[in-house]
């Protein structure tokens, strides 16, 4: 797919017209739906895990998934990763591997916990510090938005995109780790999962998916998907439909 895809197609997508995307179009175009949308994503190795038990993750996928990362952040308003994901990799979160806007930064720390000194919280594009906890209005160069908790303890993902959307934003990228992608996915609010999946075998380590168990195979979320090469990787795209 990245091999195949010219700068003509990229910006075509950047300007919003899919119809000149080419290859591009069947993996991003649904992105830019009128409706906005919720893609989350994640890199596993071929037993699914994302990083080691140390918590080590760079890089399960190849240059394809990277470059790949960077064109959702280009394609959406906010990316959103979880605290743990900021603790591992003090990430960037910015689209530096291709054309396009930067998106807002969105952290989740419920309960405040991450400190101020993360690259996140130091410089580069606007960032929001999503907890549950009151506080000082800034953590950092981030502003902070308060969110109810929702019945499990965990934060409120609905009222948060609710919150965004009040903000004008309409297309969400939620980038990691694990347990932040499980939890939109588990409240149903994810319209579409991309899943890189690396020739790599680690033995251990943390799970991609943090769900519920269950007790007979038939009682698993069970999907549609359409595969992409991203050589040495593959991607499965993965629409979803809302509960009703």
């Amino acid at each position: 797919m990245d091999g195949a895809s010219t700068d003509g197609e990229w910006q075509a997508l950047l300007a919003g017209d899919v119809s000149q995307a080419g290859c591009l179009a069947p993996l991003f175009g649904p992105i830019l739906a009128d409706g906005g949308c919720v893609v989350g994503r994640l890199a596993q190795s071929l037993d699914g895990r994302i990083a080691t038990g140390s918590g080590h993750s760079k890089w399960i996928g190849g240059p394809g998934d990277l470059r790949h990362t960077h064109r959702l952040r280009a394609l959406c308003d906010a990316v959103i990763v979880g605290a743990g994901t900021v603790r591992a990799d003090d990430p960037r979160l910015t689209t530096r591997l291709v054309p396009g806007v930067s998106p807002l930064r969105v952290v989740l720390d419920p309960s405040r916990r991450l400190g101020a000194d993360y690259a996140l919280f130091r410089s580069g594009p606007p960032t929001l510090l999503v907890a549950a906890t009151p506080g000082p209005e800034r953590h950092g160069t981030a502003e902070v938005m308060v969110v109810p908790r929702d019945s499990t303890g965990g934060l409120d993902l609905g009222f948060l995109l609710r919150s965004l959307r009040a903000r004008g934003m309409r297309r969400f990228f939620v980038e990691g780790g694990g347990q932040t992608v499980s939890g939109f996915l588990l409240a149903g609010l994810l319209d579409r999962l991309h899943v890189t999946v690396a020739p790599l075998i680690l033995g251990s380590g943390r799970p991609a998916f943090c769900l519920p168990e269950v007790a007979r195979i038939e009682d698993g979320m069970r999907f549609r998907w359409s595969v992409h090469d991203i050589t040495p990787d593959v991607l499965f795209d993965i629409a979803l439909e809302h509960p009703a």
